[in-house]
């Protein structure tokens, strides 16, 4: 089985880390609030503490993760995590053992938002051929999403 990263691990990230725990993956959770990292364990995920506004911090949770998931489709501060951020990510994951990025490219901003995540997103793609999955269903739809969510992890660990 997989590592799989679940870069913002709020109230879905938990739910996709409940069904990855059940499909025999162990998971990573990341919060930029140490008050909740109870909640990632107590969804079976191993808490880490950073922030996807500074990459840097993010760093030490790549370690032994073959998936990731950037789960910023309804992050408050979302434009610059949806461009410049993503970017710099992407160019430090070439360094890592992630094989997969699974990105949320639906939710309440602006589409013009999400539009240029999957740019950036699928630029990385072609320069560095770390395989992509595009997360579109909407994050309102919760049973949708979760599914969606699920879907993208496994068609990129070849299940």
């Amino acid at each position: 089985m997989a590592r799989v990263l679940i870069i913002g691990c709020g109230c879905r990230g938990q739910a996709l880390a409940r069904d990855l725990r059940g499909a025999g993956h162990a998971v990573r959770g990341t919060t930029r609030d140490p008050a909740r990292t109870a909640a990632i364990e107590a969804a079976g995920a191993e808490p880490y503490v950073g922030d996807p506004d500074r990459i840097g911090t993010l760093m030490e949770a790549l370690g032994g993760v073959t998936i990731l998931c950037w789960l910023m489709g309804t992050a408050e501060a979302a434009p610059e995590l949806h461009d410049g951020r993503l970017r710099m990510l992407w160019e430090k994951l070439v360094d890592t053992p992630v094989r997969g990025v699974v990105y949320e490219g639906a939710g309440p901003l602006d589409a013009a938002v999400y539009a240029r995540g999957r740019e950036v997103a699928a630029a990385a793609h072609a320069t560095w051929r770390i395989p992509l999955r595009v997360l579109e269903d909407d994050p309102a739809d919760h049973a949708a999403w979760r599914r969606g969510a699920g879907l993208a992890v496994s068609s990129l660990l070849g299940a």
